[in-house]
């Protein structure tokens, strides 16, 4: 029952179309507003040496990827108004398949975003990358966006429905602020970027601009990123022990 409920609970996050439309739009505006300004082909980041509208696109990828990760936590918020958890606890299904199951739709949705994003950016602008470093930087942004779809889930956990939207926004705007997502962290002070090293969101960022370079070094990304998605494994397992308890 595990499985069977995985896959339709996948497939019913893809046909949602209002969650689409939400995880999408944005991050596409943002595309065209910001691809227009650096989509030149000659214009260089000298940080990473990518053009322009590569770093562009990796960073609206990675806004649009964790958007999608995080907009798992409405879904769990109104399963749990309405008691659906509960009844779920009846049947054949474990805990773990509950769970796997809202960390996989999660994924499925941030993949169809991360896909739709760098597609519109190749065929719009016309980016100087060879494709295999498109995939190894797609690639490296979805598995960064896991420990993001763990955060959605905690979050729908704990919050009541009437709090879950401002504690989304808060949490979403903060990392996307942190991570460099929205402006680049060059502007701030320095103690700023300090700061943002501890978060995910400045790692899934570099990581997908790692793929795109086919160099650097991996190792610490890999190693926050890991470390962020334990413990937010960690604390998920144990607020649903806590609720199966309470029945």
């Amino acid at each position: 029952m595990s499985i069977a409920y995985l896959g339709r609970e996948s497939l019913r996050q893809l046909k949602n179309m209002r969650s689409m439309i939400f995880t999408l739009a944005v991050p596409l505006v943002m595309l065209l507003a910001f691809g227009g300004t650096f989509g030149g082909a000659g214009q260089v980041d000298a940080a990473t040496r990518l053009p322009w509208i590569v770093v562009t696109t990796i960073q609206v990828a990675a806004y649009g990827g964790m958007m999608a990760a995080l907009s798992q936590a409405f879904q769990i918020v109104t399963e749990r108004s309405i008691g659906w958890n509960r009844q779920l606890r009846i049947t054949p299904l474990s805990g773990t398949g509950y769970l796997v199951s809202k960390l996989v739709a999660a994924l499925a949705l941030a993949l169809f975003s991360i896909l739709v994003i760098v597609a519109v950016s190749i065929a719009l602008y016309h980016p100087d990358l060879p494709m295999g470093s498109w995939v190894l930087a797609g690639l490296g942004i979805w598995c960064g966006v896991i420990p993001f779809a763990l955060l959605g889930i905690l979050v729908g956990q704990l919050a009541k429905p009437e709090f879950a939207q401002p504690l989304f926004m808060a949490v979403f705007m903060g990392m996307a602020v942190l991570g460099g997502l929205w402006v680049p962290l060059q502007l701030f002070p320095a103690w700023v970027a300090d700061v943002a090293k501890a978060v995910p969101s400045y790692w899934l960022n570099r990581v997908g601009q790692l793929g795109a370079l086919q160099s650097g070094d991996a190792i610490t990304p890999a190693i926050v990123l890991a470390a962020w998605t334990l413990a937010l494994g960690g604390l998920i397992v144990w607020r649903y022990r806590r609720d199966a308890a309470r029945g």
